[in-house]
């Protein structure tokens, strides 16, 4: 048996392509099924994410290629339109992969915890329709085990990466106290929507966000009870803002000092923290100048981010050094689950001929036959039938001349207690 894993993700497709791919949790539910119905599929899980779409199967050898034309097949894409996008990884390499991607390796954002999540749904989700076995189920537990390892014991998560996360740790460490806070964001992208995320973390006392596309804003502000405005209505509230996080699309500012320097003077001189996190900027840089703005731009939080970074780099090369010992450690039990099944199948024929032996025997003694006849047919009719096989093999070996399967039953039937 073979593991193998067919994924695309922000690598190795652009976004379009990726689109094209993902699948809902609905169709997913019924994909897996179909996937583990066919020929040589034992078993499957999907994982799907905003960057990635990943097959993890264990199938027969030679079966690769099938488990790729499904993918094209349950999406309704030409035959090999895809290749050029995928990527493939088979036994330990497919092995690291799940762990690199569950450690947050292979991540947009190097070390990002949320992919550990993910990874969850996809081994939940491939529990529930009934597609994961002994070897999935194992690997995905020693994935989540690997995640844990690597967040507790290197350094890829103990820093800060995203311009979002650092605007609110900046704003954290900073002279005012979130939790009694008014924070003021600009924009409804995705840095607001991460920015809004941290602060509903950190216990923000009051939220506020404006945008020019007012529907935009509110899809935001219901996840979190925070109160909306249009950006017509900026000067109007803006005094009302202990920090201001601003990140917009646009090409114009969107605040200038004048702005900013009467929002301060109804503050009565209360300091203004201002975060801008655009490019182009949002936040006229003149609002520096003034004596109770604080101003900061991406810039300043990239430096904070580069010296980060360069931390969670270290991290990684000491995860990928734990992850191949992991690796090495899952491939060790997957042989030797591998090497039971022989085993398995010796016990259940040596107690299937057992029963039969004993029935027989049971049915002489029933017809009077006497005992003493009856156990030496039981004995001999169990060791014919235990040996019959084995020996009709080491003779053809014999007469084939083959040495590897003679030196093998010299080992395994050796009775002296030692491998000679």
């Amino acid at each position: 048996m073979t593991l193998f894993v067919l994924g695309i993700n922000h690598r190795s497709a652009p976004l379009a392509w990726r689109e094209r791919v993902a699948f809902g949790e609905d169709a997913a539910r019924v994909a897996l099924p179909a996937l583990t119905a066919m020929p040589g599929v034992k078993e499957a899980a999907l994982v799907n994410t905003c960057n990635r779409t990943e097959v993890i199967t264990r199938i027969e050898p030679g079966q690769e290629a099938a488990v790729m034309q499904w993918l094209h097949d349950s999406q309704s894409l030409a035959s090999g339109s895809l290749d050029e996008f995928l990527y493939r990884h088979v036994d330990a390499d497919a092995a690291r992969h799940v762990f690199r991607v569950a450690s947050g390796l292979d991540s947009m954002v190097l070390g990002e915890p949320q992919i550990l999540g993910q990874l969850k749904d996809a081994w939940r989700q491939a529990h529930e329709v009934g597609t994961l076995g002994a070897s999935l189920e194992r690997l995905f537990q020693h994935s989540f085990s690997v995640a844990k390892r690597v967040r507790t014991e290197t350094a890829i998560g103990r820093h800060p990466v995203s311009v979002a996360y650092c605007a609110v740790r900046l704003a954290q460490e900073s002279f005012i106290d979130l939790r009694t806070a008014t924070v003021l964001l600009i924009g409804a992208g995705e840095t607001i929507e991460l920015a809004l995320r941290h602060l509903e973390q950190a216990g923000t006392g009051r939220l506020l966000i404006a945008n020019r596309t007012v529907a935009n804003a509110q899809a935001l502000a219901q996840r979190c009870g925070a109160f909306v405005l249009p950006l017509s209505d900026l000067d109007r509230h803006l005094h009302e803002a202990d920090i201001v996080i601003s990140a917009t699309g646009s090409q114009h500012r969107v605040l200038e000092q004048p702005q900013v320097a009467a929002a301060l003077k109804a503050r009565r001189r209360r300091p203004m923290l201002l975060l801008d996190l655009a490019v182009p900027r949002d936040i006229d840089p003149d609002c520096s100048k003034l004596e109770d703005a604080f101003l900061y731009a991406v810039d300043d939080l990239r430096q904070i981010i580069e010296r980060n970074l360069d931390q969670r780099r270290a991290g990684a090369r000491e995860a990928e050094v734990l992850i191949d010992l992991q690796v090495d450690h899952y491939l060790t039990w997957l042989r030797a689950q591998s090497s039971t099944g022989p085993l398995r199948r010796l016990r259940a024929d040596g107690e299937h001929m057992r029963r039969e032996a004993l029935a027989k025997a049971r049915a002489e003694l029933a017809a009077g036959r006497p005992a003493e006849e009856v156990l030496e047919l039981l004995a001999h009719t169990l060791t014919n039938r235990l040996l019959h096989a084995p020996s009709a093999r080491l003779r053809a070996a014999a007469e084939q001349g083959d040495m590897t399967l003679l030196n093998a039953a010299e080992r395994l039937f050796s009775t002296d207690g030692e491998a000679p």
